[in-house]
């Protein structure tokens, strides 16, 4: 009897040792763990069940796709017009041991690094083409962010303009001056049409008269089109000249 209420004992005191010091950690498979002993790193750990004394500590880290979002960012574009546009990125940790270890925080150090290469872009750009470039502008901030994100252990996946807000006003009055422009363009396009016409009945005048026999079939096919209608030839002048009278139709 005492000898198994000793046993007991102790085995519970092993139990209590083991609980006290020993942890049981599980990484999961959208997860890396980082290892630290007495406080210093020493590795990344990948998805599984760990067991492990109290000195050593798992920070566990979701890997999974993130999706950050700039609002609002107010920039000036390159004639001097303020305007608020926002942003959205996706992003990896792609280097656990350098996104948690070496920079305070990696959310906000992405943020800053959109920001000013947002900045940067806009600021060589009129506003018209900040606009109109939208999917171009999202391009180069990837392209100009890229490398700096993967400094701080993110891969950046996508970058998007996702709106551009004009202040107060400002919006209906860029309406009309794009509308305005565009109305421009439709009658330059209209002006140019006028003179090519116009160039391409020059051009017909000078053959015409460097060429009397096209006049003639050109006479020839309009009587030959005639629906029912004589068409008189003035023979007192020239014969070439159609007389402006014209019986009625028989």
């Amino acid at each position: 009897m005492m000898e198994t209420i000793f046993f007991s004992v102790v085995v519970l005191f092993v139990a209590i040792l083991f609980a006290a010091n020993f942890r049981r950690t599980t990484v999961f498979e959208y997860e890396r763990g980082l290892q630290y002993s007495k406080g210093k790193f020493t590795g990344i750990l990948a998805p599984n069940r760990y067991f492990h004394t109290a000195k050593t500590t798992i920070r566990k880290l979701d890997i999974r796709r993130r999706m950050a979002t700039v609002g609002g960012q107010e920039v000036l574009s390159a004639d001097g017009v303020s305007i608020k546009i926002s942003l959205v990125a996706q992003y990896e940790i792609a280097d656990c041991h350098i996104a948690i270890n070496k920079v305070e925080s990696f959310q906000e150090a992405l943020y800053s690094q959109l920001q000013s290469a947002l900045r940067e872009l806009v600021s060589a750009l009129p506003i018209d083409e900040v606009v109109a470039q939208r999917k171009e502008i999202a391009a180069k901030l990837f392209e100009l962010s890229e490398k700096q994100v993967a400094e701080i252990g993110l891969k950046l996946v996508s970058v998007n303009v996702k709106d551009i807000m004009f202040p107060g006003e400002f919006k209906k009055i860029f309406s009309q001056v794009v509308q305005a422009r565009q109305e421009g363009l439709a009658a330059l396009e209209k002006a140019r049409g006028e003179t090519a016409a116009m160039r391409s009945l020059a051009n017909a005048a000078k053959i015409l008269e460097g060429n009397p026999a096209l006049m003639q079939l050109k006479l020839l096919q309009a009587i030959g089109n005639s629906s029912g209608n004589t068409i008189v030839l003035d023979a007192s002048g020239n014969g070439n000249r159609l007389s402006d009278k014209a019986i009625e139709p028989v």
